[in-house]
């Protein structure tokens, strides 16, 4: 639990210094600038995307929490990465995106609407599970969309661009890996104590939280920009 708050802190103070899927200053700077194929450093970018992206970190963080077998955490990763690389993908290059406070603000309820499941408010309210895969394949494609809302805004030089844009893609992979082994780690020692399953709810409260937090910050944003 002691790992969570730590997590919770670290999110918290930098949620109001940095958009979900905003880049650097230099990094944005670098992207504008170069022109043909740099497959090392887009892949650099995408892994420091991915690693520093607490709104996807915070959403795996609830896909894994209540998975024990490598077969269904390697399922539901996989099913998030297909959906998050294909709207990125094609974002980009079919030029299509949403306002990138709208896609933030709904990246943000997707981690409100993990915490619920995970707490169980869906069988409760409604008497009925929502398919778990689905929504996470749909919540990925949302992810992607913000990704490639973010990279059109930079207008990348197009000589070069599906190689760079691939080659950010496998670093954002390479970078989900290295979150998700970071969390898995951490959810393996926090599973052995005595109080996990007592702390479960608090745990997902404070995700759902979060993620309303998340929202609401893209929300003020939205309308304080129009």
């Amino acid at each position: 639990m002691k790992i969570l708050c730590l997590a919770i802190a670290l999110i918290l103070g930098s949620a109001t210094l940095v958009f979900a899927h905003n880049v650097t200053e230099g990094d944005a700077g670098y992207i504008q600038e170069i022109w043909g194929v740099h497959v090392i450093p887009f892949f650099y970018l995408g892994a420091k995307h991915m690693v520093t992206g607490y709104d996807h970190i915070l959403f795996l963080f609830g896909v894994v929490f209540f998975l024990y077998r490598m077969k269904a955490v390697a399922l539901y990763v996989s099913l998030f990465a297909i959906g998050h690389s294909t709207t990125m993908l094609l974002g980009v290059m079919l030029g299509w995106g949403m306002n990138a406070y709208v896609v933030d603000a709904l990246i943000g309820l997707s981690v409100v609407y993990k915490a619920l499941d995970n707490l169980g408010a869906y069988q409760r309210w409604f008497g009925v599970q929502p398919n778990t895969k689905a929504a996470t394949l749909i919540f990925g494609l949302i992810h992607g969309t913000g990704l490639a809302t973010k990279i059109l805004e930079y207008k990348i030089a197009s000589e070069g661009l599906l190689s760079n844009l691939l080659a950010f893609n496998i670093g954002v992979e390479i970078g989900q890996i290295m979150a998700l082994a970071v969390i898995l780690i951490a959810m393996g020692f926090w599973r052995r104590t005595d109080r996990f399953f007592d702390q479960t709810y608090t745990a997902n409260v404070v995700m759902m939280s979060l993620g309303f937090i998340l929202a609401g910050y893209q929300a003020v944003g939205y309308f304080a920009a129009n």
